[in-house]
């Protein structure tokens, strides 16, 4: 018996999204490079793929999906 809690699918997606991009954050920079390499290797690859932007709305999204779901 499932319980319906009002959350949109949308949000549900976004947030989901927003938790594996920052996973994959954590995950390149606890991997085995010196810091300063991986920030490069990181930076570099944000700026190509345009992914920052993307990361950044959707944790956006996800905020707002947080925020619409506590009483008040």
């Amino acid at each position: 018996m499932s319980e319906e809690r009002g959350v949109p699918g949308g949000s549900l997606l976004l947030a989901f999204l927003a938790g594996a991009a920052a996973g994959a954050v954590v995950a390149l920079l606890t991997a085995p490079k010196d810091g300063h390499a991986m920030r490069e290797s990181v930076a570099s690859w944000l700026r190509q793929s345009g992914a920052g932007d993307a990361v950044t709305s959707a944790i956006r999204a996800a905020r707002e999906a947080i925020d619409g779901t506590r009483p008040g």
